[in-house]
């Protein structure tokens, strides 16, 4: 027998919002997970912004999300090295969403034999700061990068993205990052704890197969594809695994809660 859901993880562009607008039932969706007291999260793999940007952004566009219950993979990668390693040191190119989370994690950013080299998303990337990192990793800094997103968004077209130039520095030193963020079910697990809450209760709603979906099933949630961001209902067939169920958008799963 299903166990009901109790929790629930949240992709959000592309689920939530779209280009800074709400998605229809985005905010009845998480009205409702307010109103009946169900833990969730809202997960994005964007380590530029703080939980508390991500909060006023949702909230200009009509979505009432708490700081709380914001979980980027900033915060999963400063909760993955401060648990591997405490009070260590790193060497970060990123943003504020990354070095704060980092900070509040009890660890030190340095250019001095960091333990960790740690690639996050910023809107610049510096070739100094870039030729600095190979070095580092070079010289037995352990190389970490957020999220694996070749590309992101902008009102120009894509830009080059975390992935993208993690396999720079991997070119240069032969060195694989670990990707913490999404598809790795490391976010997700990191983010039950957070809410305390049980795989086997919990739900994951997503508009991408390669990440939210597959980071879902292997972190063994039941799995919801909405498809008003990347995916067609047409793409889901050429994946090796399915989602739980397809709907059109969150306005179908308000009835779940």
């Amino acid at each position: 027998m299903t166990e009901p859901i109790q929790s629930w993880l949240t992709d959000m562009d592309g689920v939530l919002v779209h280009e800074s607008k709400a998605l229809p039932g985005a905010a009845e969706f998480v009205g409702r997970l307010t109103e009946a007291g169900r833990p969730f999260l809202v997960l994005t793999n964007n380590s530029i912004y703080t939980p508390r940007d991500l909060s006023a952004r949702l909230a200009a566009s009509g979505i009432e999300v708490p700081e709380e219950r914001l979980w980027t993979s900033a915060l999963a990668t400063a909760t993955f090295v401060s648990q591997q390693m405490p009070g260590g040191s790193a060497y970060v190119i990123g943003e504020a969403g990354l070095t704060t989370a980092l900070h509040e994690a009890g660890y030190v950013l340095t250019d001095v034999r960091p333990d960790y080299v740690i690639l996050g998303e910023t809107r610049t990337y510096s070739f100094s700061a870039i030729t600095r990192a190979i070095r580092f990793i070079k010289g037995g800094a352990r190389f970490i990068a957020t999220n694996p997103d070749s590309t992101g968004p902008s009102e120009e077209g894509p830009l080059p993205a975390t992935g993208a130039v993690a396999a720079l520095i991997t070119k240069a030193t032969g060195r694989e990052p670990y990707f913490v963020g999404k598809p790795n079910p490391v976010m997700l697990r990191a983010g039950l704890n957070r809410i305390e809450a049980h795989s086997e209760q919990t739900a994951m709603v997503g508009d991408r197969m390669d990440t939210d979906i597959l980071a879902g099933m292997e972190a063994g949630l039941r799995t919801y594809l909405v498809l008003t961001g990347s995916t067609r209902a047409e793409d889901v067939e050429r994946y090796p695994f399915r989602p739980t169920e397809v709907r059109s958008s969150i306005a179908e799963l308000i009835d779940l809660i």
